[in-house]
Formats: C-alpha cells, sequence, structure tokens
C-alpha cells in the first residue's frame, strides 16, 4: 500500500539533503583553497628583512619581504643546478682531454714509466751476506761517528747540568 508523503515533510527532506551535499562540496573546496602553509609543505625562517620560505616538496627556496605594496617571495638562485652544470661540464673535457692523449705517441723514445733510484750519501751500506754461510755481517761504527756521538752526549750533559744550576737559583731567588 502506498502512503502519500505529506508536502510539508517532502521539501524539508530535499532540503536537507541539499544542505548536506552542499556543505559537502564547501567542506571539500575549503580544504582545496586552504594554504600549503597548512599541511607543511612551506618551511620559514625569520631573516632581518623578511622570510626565507623553504618548499619541502621541490626543494626550492625563496626570499619572502614586505616592499610597502605587500608580501613577495623572489625565488633564490638555485646554486646546486649551476654546480651539476659545472661538474657535468668538467667530466666531458676530461674525458676529451684523456682520449686525446691516449692518441698521441710517446713523445720521449725509450722513457720509462719508473723513476730513478736516488742515492743516499747519508744511507749505510747494505749489510753483507757472505755466500757459504749466509750470515749478516754488521759493520761497527767508525771512529769518526764515534766522536761525533760523544761531542753530541757531552753538550748535552752540559746543557742539562747547566739548566739544572739555573733551576736552582730560580728557586732559591738568586737571581
Amino acid at each position: 500500500m502506498m502512503t502519500a508523503t505529506s508536502p510539508s515533510k517532502f521539501p524539508s527532506a530535499i532540503v536537507a539533503a541539499t544542505v548536506m551535499f552542499g556543505l559537502g562540496g564547501i567542506g571539500t573546496a575549503i580544504a582545496e583553497s586552504m594554504p600549503d602553509t597548512e599541511n607543511g609543505r612551506y618551511a620559514l625562517s625569520p631573516v632581518a628583512d623578511g622570510v626565507i620560505r623553504l618548499d619541502t616538496r621541490s626543494g626550492e627556496v625563496s626570499t619572502c619581504s614586505n616592499n610597502g605594496n605587500g608580501w613577495a617571495c623572489y625565488a633564490a638562485p638555485d646554486e646546486r643546478a649551476a654546480l651539476d652544470a659545472e661538474i657535468g661540464r668538467l667530466q666531458s673535457d676530461n674525458e676529451k682531454l684523456k682520449a686525446q692523449l691516449a692518441a698521441r705517441e710517446p713523445a720521449v723514445p725509450g722513457k720509462i714509466d719508473e723513476p730513478l733510484p736516488k742515492a743516499d750519501s747519508l744511507k749505510k751500506p747494505e749489510p753483507k751476506v757472505t755466500e757459504g754461510e749466509r750470515k749478516i755481517e754488521i759493520p761497527l761504527p767508525s771512529d769518526r761517528d764515534m766522536d761525533r756521538m760523544m761531542s753530541f752526549l757531552e753538550q748535552a750533559w752540559r746543557r742539562l747540568v747547566d739548566m739544572a744550576n739555573r733551576m736552582q737559583k730560580d728557586v732559591t731567588g738568586k737571581i
């Protein structure tokens, strides 16, 4: 059996549904029009003449200041892109130079890659090994070497004694 709806109840149901859908649409419209600072997209840091704005999604940096007509933000130059371009250019130049160097013939015929050994005048000769016994012979210091060592020890001892005498005079106050 079909019941007829009263005319007063029908329009109120339509109005309620319309209000619900309308508020839902307004709610999404409000959510979409909210600035991105609400969800943490931008990080702001105060500086002397305004603020610095960091876009946490793209990494772009802007400087914002109040110039009298209102706040304005200007993108800061991206030095990373310039550095990457310079690195790429240097790498390509490096590859070209390596190719040119590989294409050249050696400039000096008979050149060797190993450095020549340097003779050290203060270096002691290697201990001699006899053929049959394989014993190591250690050369003894010469008289000249012994005289130099004794002279050094004598000077060091005199300096030590002089230093001790000066310390003793300083402590007793006979300066």
